[in-house]
């Protein structure tokens, strides 16, 4: 997406202007702080794939305000996550800053900066209401949103109040930090009496695995982003996820795939899928993309890594990638009406 200069804002000064008049709050002085609480000589910066191109002007405010002996470093590692941190730039630093995620893995060196966004979401929450029962036939409706709008979700919460709606919110397990949060893995704060849900967030991934997870509650995205509206479709996906299963029912070599990040490996499934296949084989790496595994003869693979890998990046690989459940529907163990979506549950 390209943009002009003028468009880019004053990035010495309070953070980056983005598209819709946006502005991330990168806390620049309560970084500042903490590095000077904590006499940290060496500063990591590690920020999410889109905003990577933002970490230079971030590292030249933030040596504007610290003393001349602190070097701050950037991590040049995929982040999707802040269960993606990168531990080897973690442990090579006095103080870690992880930007853009609400925080999953606590450290007394790590300090995440959400990246709230100043988007209003209140004139595209109005649009999707056409999308909802009537308050006086149906009144009850859940909330959730992502981690870059959980600075409004209590006055989103009272904004739909006001309109005649009991809305229902909860906060999921423990990977979650807010009440009403969702993650691209796990969808447990929707776990709510109601039959509809207002997603309020960008992207399609989070309400579309809300909606494979709650196939019985209609799911409502509220875009402020792209300021669109729509109801959350599974049945591409699904088609989608069917057609891999049965392309694998025919593989003789399987390959395992274990993540080494993080917040993100599942060692006990894949363990128990190599033990039980003579023909599996456990695959170890930090970063799964396609061009990486072509260089295994393998007819088909088994992510036991993040679900997005499968479901975002899945019609790309050479061979069918699949989830650990629909490796048991390929093998014979589980029919095929039992397919669900793949999602990280519980603590780490």
């Amino acid at each position: 997406m390209s943009q002009d200069a003028t468009s880019e804002g004053d990035l010495r000064n309070t953070g980056m202007s983005l598209r819709h008049d946006r502005e991330w709050d990168y806390e620049l002085e309560r970084i500042v702080e903490e590095v000077e609480e904590r006499d940290a000589k060496k500063v990591g910066l590690q920020f999410p794939e889109g905003l990577k191109r933002r970490g230079p002007a971030v590292a030249d405010d933030l040596r504007e305000r610290c003393d001349d002996d602190v070097t701050f470093l950037l991590s040049g590692q995929p982040c999707y996550g802040a269960c993606d941190l990168d531990t080897y730039l973690m442990r090579r630093t006095d103080v870690f800053v992880h930007f853009g995620h609400s925080p999953m893995k606590e450290s007394d060196k790590i300090i995440y900066v959400p990246l709230f966004s100043n988007v209003d979401p209140y004139p595209i929450m109005e649009e999707s209401l056409e999308e909802f029962e009537d308050p006086d036939d149906d009144p009850n409706v859940g909330l959730v949103t992502t981690a870059q709008h959980m600075n409004l979700f209590g006055d989103m919460v009272e904004w739909l109040e006001d309109r005649g709606y009991d809305v229902h919110t909860r906060k999921g397990d423990d990977r979650l930090t807010y009440e009403g949060q969702v993650l691209g893995c796990n969808y447990a704060s929707a776990d709510i009496d109601a039959d509809q849900i207002m997603y309020v967030g960008g992207g399609k991934f989070h309400p579309l695995g809300l909606a494979m997870e709650h196939p019985d509650k209609k799911v409502v995205i509220a875009d402020p982003v792209n300021n669109v509206v729509k109801v959350a479709d599974t049945e591409k996906f699904m088609k989608q996820r069917y057609g891999a299963v049965h392309r694998a029912m025919d593989a003789d070599k399987w390959g395992v795939i274990f993540c080494t990040k993080i917040g993100q490996g599942r060692w006990e499934i894949a363990e128990e899928i190599v033990e039980n296949n003579e023909n599996a084989y456990l695959i170890t790496m930090d970063e799964v993309t396609p061009d990486r595994l072509r260089n295994f003869d393998m007819d088909a693979f088994v992510n036991t890594g993040c679900p997005r890998i499968t479901t975002d990046d899945g019609p790309r690989f050479h061979k069918p990638m699949l989830t650990p459940q629909e490796y048991k529907i390929a093998i014979g163990e589980e029919p095929l009406e039992n397919l669900e979506f793949d999602t990280f549950h519980g603590t780490w």
